[in-house]
């Protein structure tokens, strides 16, 4: 029998499952405030022994464990190899600023959508993960932080997987990592990130969920964007920043364009002309990011001599735009590097 997930219920949800187990009302608020710590059944300790062997055998508290950490010695990221109930592995990055620490989350193990310079992507998407593995992992990593009196305060939806490719689960994410019964993180401290799935944009902006939309453009015409992702196959480039229009017109929050630089491809300063006039008149923000480069994948970074050319002639164009900082350099910090090199592993024992 496959165990409830405790952290994909909601509170009314929880009440709802601990009913059918003909519990007291009031036992639903200390197991939601167990939750919210990330404890394991076996660690509610004002629940009567009986309860929590009932609840060990028909449901888990928190479906995901750090099984890997890798602290970067430039700048202090953390790089994490989380394990599923199933044995499925995901990964997150903690990046720790003076402001507040940003983990960057996942939303499926694998990811089926084919861009190139992506490393999750290239074993595919294996299945989506659950709104309580997305919460688990923010608990999961509250957990470790506790000792520095650390804990998540913004979350990107940067890690494997797409997020609109997952839409129902990462809606129910949204919700209760926004909970107050949960972790209580405001969702304007959010990032969502999406290839360009344009209807489930739009279904999005009518959700009224004020997370900030980044979207993975990294190309100013259909030509280019069609060489860097397969979904530049399906939605043409004015039918995504349309939809960013909408997105931007509905929740009131300006969004972001990550733009990948690679050598020989997107990166020259026409490119930057084309782009700017591409993103005229739209409130948003251009996130540069150097090419973190593949081995599996026969693309390279541009110099930074031409990564600051690019950022200036934008500039120059009365476009917002930075350069992203890089991060965790020496641990893999990109997207799915960590999980391909431990899934190789795994095969040639």
């Amino acid at each position: 029998m496959e165990r409830t997930q405790l952290l994909s219920l909601t509170q009314e949800e929880l009440r709802s499952f601990l009913r059918e187990l003909d519990t007291a009302p009031f036992r639903a608020k200390q197991v939601g405030e167990w939750l919210a710590r990330g404890a394991a059944i076996e660690e509610m300790t004002n629940l009567p022994a009986a309860l929590r062997a009932r609840l060990a055998e028909c449901a888990v508290a928190n479906p995901v464990s750090i099984r890997e950490s890798f602290r970067s010695k430039l700048d202090d990221t953390q790089k994490l190899l989380y394990e599923l109930a199933d044995g499925n592995l995901i990964e997150g990055v903690v990046m720790r600023y003076h402001y507040g620490d940003t983990l960057c989350l996942s939303t499926q193990v694998g990811c089926r959508m084919g861009c190139r310079f992506c490393a999750s992507t290239l074993n595919g998407r294996v299945r989506d993960l659950t709104a309580g593995e997305m919460l688990g992992q923010v608990l999961a990593v509250n957990r470790m932080l506790a000792p520095e009196g650390r804990r998540v305060h913004n979350i990107v939806l940067m890690g494997s997987g797409e997020p609109l490719d997952n839409y129902e689960n990462t809606v129910k994410f949204l919700h209760l990592v926004n909970s107050p019964e949960r972790t209580n993180i405001s969702l304007r401290n959010i990032s969502l990130s999406t290839c360009g799935l344009v209807p489930r944009m739009r279904d999005l902006a009518n959700e009224g969920l004020p997370v900030t939309l980044s979207i993975s453009l990294h190309a100013p015409n259909d030509e280019v964007r069609k060489q860097l992702l397969p979904v530049a196959n399906a939605y043409a480039i004015e039918d995504v920043l349309s939809a960013a229009r909408e997105y931007v017109e509905k929740t009131g929050r300006r969004v972001i364009f990550e733009y990948a630089l690679v050598k020989g491809v997107n990166s020259e300063l026409r490119h930057a002309d084309e782009l700017a006039s591409r993103l005229r008149g739209l409130r948003g923000h251009v996130n540069l990011i150097p090419l973190n480069a593949v081995r599996e994948r026969d693309l390279h970074p541009p110099t930074r001599a031409d990564v600051d050319a690019f950022l200036r002639r934008l500039e120059a164009r009365h476009i917002s735009a930075t350069v992203r900082r890089e991060m965790g350099a020496d641990i893999e910090g990109a997207c799915g590097q960590l999980r391909r090199r431990v899934l190789e592993d795994r095969q040639e024992r």
